[in-house]
């Protein structure tokens, strides 16, 4: 009896391998893992064409789409946020819709909301900007509390509830937020149960003199935006994220995640650190990031690159540091100092 239980135990192990095996690879037979990688780079070169010099933050936009997360951007008005957003929708054929975020805007301006039509004497539901699959939330930080946390839901659950209706949202969905790091009139903080939201936050910094000279050349005439073509459709783009479920972590690099997250909530600069959550995200960002380098496994270099963009816009310091110029980065870069790196 116990040899029957051993060889079907086997044999269903076997099936599930075999399984696994056909998923990873296309009906050409080709690993799913080069054509993710063929696919990301070819958004990579398309998306260059319109905001140049900026191949990492577009690496990092991708990170978060298969990672299915959200991104906080934080730099000065006129980098290309909003051109960014544009041509990663253009480029992987999905609904895009950007909401200007003000100290007016109300949640079921976000949401959307249920209205009575006096024609038809009926109530209808009119449908938000969230119910799309990218959401440009810019300059998110000039919307008072009660509208910033109407995407709360929508980021942490996928869905949306009005009147008491849950609606499910469009896969994917990636929220793109934006704001200035540095002007503080007139606009509302967001929370660190907000911050915590977002997989990743990064900037895109000033273009070199180079490349701001391309941007004169490449924007004079015809927006480049125009002759971007879908390269993904957004159902291959939810099987790259099943995909990505399946790429393995050994124990000694889940250790080495762990201990980088739980460092920070012992830090002397540190008051608050990343919480669970951060962990868990580091976990997924780590594995679409080895997806886009066309492996089915994690190397450290995968949780080291990524460290920064994931934990340090959830570190909040203590006073005395933040007035000494010490940033939540420095934190997390002397942290991986003083990290051992598992030996591969």
């Amino acid at each position: 009896m116990t040899v029957g239980i051993i060889v079907t135990t086997q044999f269903l192990a076997f099936v599930e391998n075999f399984r696994r095996y056909k998923f990873r690879r296309g009906a050409s037979g080709m690993n799913q893992f080069a054509i993710l990688q063929q696919r990301a780079e070819q958004i990579q070169t398309a998306i260059g064409t319109v905001i140049l010099g900026q191949s990492e933050s577009v690496k990092l936009l991708l990170v978060s789409l298969l990672a299915g997360g959200h991104v906080l951007l934080e730099d000065m008005p006129g980098t290309g946020k909003t051109t960014l957003a544009k041509a990663l929708a253009h480029c992987i054929g999905c609904t895009f819709q950007r909401i200007q975020f003000t100290p007016d805007l109300m949640p079921g301006d976000v949401t959307g909301y249920t209205y009575f039509d006096q024609k038809e004497q009926a109530f209808k539901f009119r449908q938000g900007p969230v119910l799309n699959h990218i959401v440009l939330a810019d300059e998110i930080n000039r919307a008072i509390p009660r509208t910033q946390s109407s995407l709360l839901e929508c980021m942490g659950e996928g869905q949306v509830t009005i009147d008491g209706i849950t609606r499910i949202l469009p896969k994917p969905f990636l929220v793109m937020a934006t704001q200035n790091p540095i002007e503080q009139e007139g606009t509302f903080p967001l929370p660190e149960a907000q911050l915590d939201r977002f997989l990743l936050c990064f900037s895109l910094g000033y273009p070199s003199e180079s490349e701001e000279i391309s941007i004169l050349n490449a924007h004079g005439g015809k927006s480049p935006l125009e002759q971007l073509k879908p390269i993904l459709s957004s159902e291959e783009i939810v099987q790259f994220q099943n995909l990505c479920q399946t790429i393995t972590m050994e124990m000694p690099l889940q250790k080495y995640l762990v201990t980088l997250c739980r460092s920070t909530r012992s830090h002397p600069a540190a008051v608050v650190g990343a919480s669970p959550r951060a962990t868990l995200n580091l976990f997924f960002a780590a594995r679409a990031l080895a997806a886009l380098s066309g492996r089915d496994y994690v190397i450290p270099d995968d949780i080291k690159q990524l460290a920064k963009p994931v934990l340090a816009h959830r570190l909040s310091l203590n006073f005395q540091d933040r007035i000494r110029g010490l940033s939540p980065r420095d934190v997390i870069e002397s942290i991986l100092e003083e990290t051992e790196v598992p030996i591969e």
